[in-house]
């Protein structure tokens, strides 16, 4: 392998891992694979270094097939941040009029602390190809596209990968306090298709687009860059580590600043599709 490797993506199979370098693939040079290698792996505060050093000794294999990839989670808690965007705000604000709650996120986009929320266990996140759900008593659901960070132990961010924050609107807006029911149901949270792995921090032209697709044609198109990101995403870990311990590491997903129209709620069948390059394209139905 010639020159250093800027980075690498991780894709978790049922029975192996697998790495992908500037466009091949290698299974790495283990018998099997079970949630608590992956968690071993995906724990190191030195996971760039040791997947570089991985490489050498590596299979060459083909592209697993995306129905073959599943989500790239082991036993890690997923957390969520919100009103990181100015049209993330916004949106907050306008739901929750009725409730006379606008004010609050108002405060807290402005405020030093953010809002971080527990969003998922690993038994209620779909992966790639898999169903997402919309609660059967909300009349209003949407899908949030986020940059989702991958954090070890000890608090370093070392992957990137794409994460969809599904959300009831009408609950949340309905009082602020019943955000855990708009937000934490089972299939509520789907992450994928794989860990970009790297050293650099992803730059801030870097481009996340939303598609929603309803009986073949575009229902919704969006898009954003981290440059509309308001908070710095080690604060955001940095503030989630505040007395909390992650022995398996965790997910945080940093917000979302693409919004669909208030006149518009997922349905069953409807296909999202979220992009953001390099890391690819995570692509779900509602179920």
């Amino acid at each position: 392998m010639q020159g250093r490797i800027r980075y690498v993506k991780l894709y978790r199979l049922a029975h192996s891992i697998v790495i992908e370098n500037e466009g091949r693939f290698y299974s790495l040079d283990e018998e099997a694979w079970t949630t608590t290698s992956w968690d071993a792996l995906v724990t190191r505060d030195d996971l760039m270094e040791h997947l570089r050093h991985a490489l050498h000794a590596a299979k060459r294999v083909h592209e697993p097939p995306l129905g073959d990839v599943e989500a790239p989670i082991g036993n890690q808690e997923v957390w969520a941040a919100g009103v990181t965007y100015f049209r993330s705000r916004d949106a907050r604000m306008e739901e929750s009029k009725s409730a006379g709650g606008g004010d609050f996120y108002d405060r807290v986009y402005i405020a030093e602390r953010p809002e971080l929320f527990f969003k998922a266990a690993p038994h209620r996140v779909a992966g790639p190809e898999e169903d997402v759900a919309i609660r059967d008593d909300a009349t209003w659901s949407v899908p949030e596209p986020e940059l989702t960070l991958l954090v070890t132990p000890s608090g370093k961010i070392v992957g990137y990968t794409i994460g969809n924050d599904m959300s009831s609107r009408d609950i949340e807006g309905e009082n602020p306090l019943y955000l855990p029911q708009a937000k934490v149901y089972d299939r509520s949270c789907a992450l994928g298709p794989c860990i970009l792995v790297k050293d650099e921090v992803l730059p801030s032209a870097t481009e996340i687009r939303l598609e929603i697709k309803r009986e073949g044609r575009t229902e919704f198109l969006g898009s954003t860059t981290l440059e509309s990101l308001k908070r710095d995403p080690t604060d955001l870990v940095r503030y989630l580590f505040r007395n909390n311990t992650f022995p398996a590491g965790c997910f945080l997903m940093t917000g979302t600043g693409i919004v669909p129209p208030d006149s518009f709620s997922l349905r069953r069948g409807d296909e999202i599709q979220i992009t953001i390059e390099p890391i690819g394209t995570l692509i779900n139905r509602v179920g």
